[in-house]
């Protein structure tokens, strides 16, 4: 039975690792007394005696809690953005080609953005297929519940005199600085930033990613596009999937559960590219417990919210 420590389980992804875990036979989930949760003495012992550690907290926490672990055999999943690009680190999205076989033997993982997650399993697959080059300028617009913006944003939606502005979406990360551009470029092996929106909006949880590309843009047509999506999504919790609400796609469609689905709309002068998924889900808690069920050697999608049908695949063929 695996020992696993959740630092920072009050947060909103350790709240959903820990509901996610609960139940679950195969591990031991390691707590601390209230009154231990800022003690370094019981952290670091605690952090010790884990086979897998969730670190759910801000990036300079998280990087204080990767050196208070001396056991070579923790294993460190860090949902922070601290080392999404460090070299020394497997990035966690095991759907990227050979790199279920990185999360296997990893000690140190670091967990995808929300926002990233979608934007990579768009444009990752078509960067690597050729269809569209490194050096493609992109855009994208990125739909979130309030949930993602952690138990601070949650108080400040949920509370009876909020302020009316909440009511409607609100576009955020406006210097083009936002934290998840760096792996967006990194992972995707792109050569410029792209572009990106993020919009907050007054629902719990849900995400909906969308890259618009002209036929400039490609090379090749929409068909080819969805080709490769289909070559590389036909099982797993990423799938292609053309479904929609009778001509609208809603951003809560998949909320609650751990899985995403993608498509491509469109034509071959004017393409658009949607991920959607839970943002909590796919996007954040469901994510590192995949990650989890990598390194322990389960089926992926062990004790997550995914639809009947779900189909399992070999990451590693």
């Amino acid at each position: 039975m695996a020992k696993v420590f959740i630092d920072g389980s009050y947060g909103t992804t350790g709240l959903r690792i820990r509901e996610r875990l609960q139940t679950r036979k195969d591990v031991e989930l390691l707590m601390l007394p209230e009154e231990l949760r800022k003690d370094i003495d019981a952290r670091r012992e605690i952090l010790n005696a884990a086979d897998i550690a969730f670190l759910c907290l801000p990036d300079d926490a998280a990087k204080q809690a990767v050196k208070l672990v001396e056991n070579p055999d923790t294993v460190i999943i860090d949902a922070s953005t601290a080392h999404r690009t460090a070299d020394d680190w497997v990035y966690g999205l095991p759907e990227l080609d050979g790199q279920s076989f990185l999360i296997e033997s990893a000690k140190r993982i670091a967990n995808p953005g929300c926002h990233a997650s979608g934007f990579i399993a768009l444009v990752a697959p078509l960067v690597q297929d050729g269809l569209v080059l490194p050096d493609a300028r992109l855009s994208c617009f990125s739909l979130t519940g309030y949930s993602g913006g952690g138990n601070g944003m949650i108080a400040q939606y949920e509370t009876s005199d909020r302020d009316r502005m909440l009511s409607a979406p609100r576009m955020y990360g406006l210097s083009q600085h936002h934290k998840h551009i760096p792996e967006m470029m990194k992972v995707c092996g792109l050569n410029y930033a792209p572009v990106f929106c993020p919009v907050v909006a007054d629902f719990y949880s849900g995400m909906q990613v969308t890259v618009c590309l002209t036929g400039d843009d490609v090379r090749g047509s929409i068909d080819d596009i969805r080709a490769a999506y289909k070559e590389k999504y036909h099982c797993g919790l990423i799938r292609y999937c053309e479904d929609d609400e009778n001509g609208f796609l809603s951003a809560a469609r998949y909320d609650g559960r751990d899985d995403m689905m993608i498509a491509a709309y469109g034509n071959d002068d004017c393409m658009t590219l949607v991920s959607r998924f839970d943002n909590l889900g796919k996007g954040a808690s469901g994510a590192a417990i995949q990650n989890m069920n990598i390194v322990l050697g389960v089926d992926e999608a062990t004790g997550l919210v995914v639809p009947d049908g779900y189909m399992a695949c070999n990451l590693n063929l």
